[in-house]
């Protein structure tokens, strides 16, 4: 496979023309760290090294706080090590102002950015693989303590890139309530394709009008990542993804992938249990917290939002099975910049170790909703005291065996925004989902032929 590196310029534009906004201009100086040879000189005289982070917010809830204290708390921990944290927005805003930082000059030390951005990085020659970090610092048994289907998207030819941190998975929630209103079961969730379509038609309140008062249920329609759980579940092949291991193909366009785009549609259209038209994301675990919907499907990561802003109960469950589960993960990892000096590097990284040790770690999925990203960290009495107290939390986990990754590929948000496009064009009738996903794929197709 060849690597192009001389894809920074469009992978700039095409963050422009991604799914969300941009957040604009590189970052000066006072916000993007500082570069290798000031620090050097900096840790010769015995001075503080700086570090400088970007982190993305996706969900709901107060996580820039969370970040921010525990960044003064590992400053408190490690005095000659100062960490400041940037807000740079949501994962796709993140993406562009690094891409934006990166490309004048001024990159941060450290990021956290979204999991599929992996090829993204490589192409731009950023940042460095972690393997002689790890080796002096947890070695192999803190690799192996991650959740396989979160480390997915951390290698490139066998070096680890990226370690896995503001985690999730799609999970469904439900309104416990509406379900004993309707005469449903509230322990009983449905569990397939056929008893979501079922359930949603009793949830589903009209007026004397036929004006819609509750929605059954409300699925997000406009954010691809949605899709490639939708996609596993219509797989007959277990290890289903939508794209090829060396980011150089894409699956849009097959059968079942229609087929799977089609039962979403016939929600809304032939159903009527599910508003028509393109579904923001934000618009499902809003309506459902404001019981305008009774069931919603939206990311793990809003588990403690959506709990503690509600006054009915709330019921988790997986994401019901077409021929089989499947969901897809989502977040971000974390990555190290190449262009900083060596000591930088090491102390984001002790950073990066200190902020995933498992008590800290579960602290971190308690207070966020968040999936723990180590399996220690479920055998720590804070996390199974939770659980005990939280049972929902314990859902996105176990579906994690059914998970699928995000799109994976260079040029990664051309091609995402390929098939947003198409997904689209078929939510709103534009085109057929065969038609939409057949342009899609054709654009795909041209956008990673120079990858092959």
């Amino acid at each position: 496979m060849k690597r192009k590196k001389l894809v920074s310029l469009c992978l700039a534009a095409s963050m422009t023309a991604g799914m969300l906004a941009g957040c604009g201009a590189g970052e000066t100086k006072e916000t993007a760290g500082t570069k290798g040879e000031s620090t050097a000189a900096a840790t010769e005289s015995g001075e503080k090294t700086e570090l400088t982070f970007f982190y993305p917010i996706g969900v709901g809830g107060a996580l820039a706080t969370l970040i921010e204290n525990l960044s003064t708390e590992f400053t408190k921990e490690n005095p000659d090590i100062v960490i400041n944290p940037v807000f740079a927005g949501n994962s796709t805003e993140t993406m562009t102002k690094t891409v934006s930082a990166l490309q004048g000059g001024t990159p941060p030390d450290f990021a956290i950015l979204p999991n599929p951005e992996l090829y993204s990085m490589l192409d731009m020659d950023a940042v460095i693989p972690l393997d002689d970090l790890i080796a002096k610092d947890g070695g192999q048994e803190y690799i192996d303590d991650f959740i396989p289907a979160f480390m997915e998207n951390s290698y490139y030819e066998g070096k680890v890139y990226s370690i896995p941190f503001q985690r999730s998975t799609i999970i469904m929630y439900y309104n416990k309530e509406h379900f004993k209103e309707a005469g449903l079961d509230p322990e009983q969730p449905p569990a397939t394709w056929d008893e979501l379509r079922e359930y949603a038609k009793k949830l589903t309140v009209t007026d004397a009008s036929g004006n819609v008062s509750r929605w059954g249920v409300m699925i997000p329609t406009d954010d691809p990542f949605m899709f490639y759980g939708i996609c596993r579940q219509n797989s007959d092949d277990p290890e289903y993804q939508i794209m090829s291991e060396d980011g150089t193909q894409v699956f849009f366009d097959s059968e079942e992938n229609a087929q799977a785009l089609q039962y979403l549609i016939d929600l809304s259209k032939k159903d009527k249990v599910m508003p028509e038209g393109s579904i923001k994301w934000a618009d499902g675990p809003s309506n459902f917290m404001a019981g305008a919907a009774s069931i919603t499907f939206t990311s793990s990561g809003s588990l403690t939002n959506i709990l503690d802003n509600t006054d009915f109960e709330v019921g988790t469950a997986f994401l019901p099975a077409g021929k089989q589960y499947g969901s897809a993960t989502g977040g971000a990892n974390f990555y190290i910049f190449k262009d900083i000096a060596p000591e930088k590097q090491e102390a984001a990284w002790k950073f990066i170790r200190w902020i995933t040790e498992p008590e800290r770690a579960a602290q971190w999925s308690i207070d966020t909703g968040y999936v723990a990203t180590r399996k220690s960290c479920f055998d720590t009495d804070l996390l199974k005291e939770y659980l005990e107290k939280v049972p929902q939390a314990e859902t996105a986990r176990e579906q994690l065996d059914y998970a699928c990754s995000e799109l994976r590929v260079h040029n990664n948000q051309r091609v995402l925004q390929a098939l947003k496009q198409g997904i689209d064009a078929a939510i709103t009738n534009a085109s057929t989902p065969e038609e939409a996903l057949k342009q899609a794929q054709q654009e795909a197709d041209s956008l990673l032929q120079a990858y092959k």
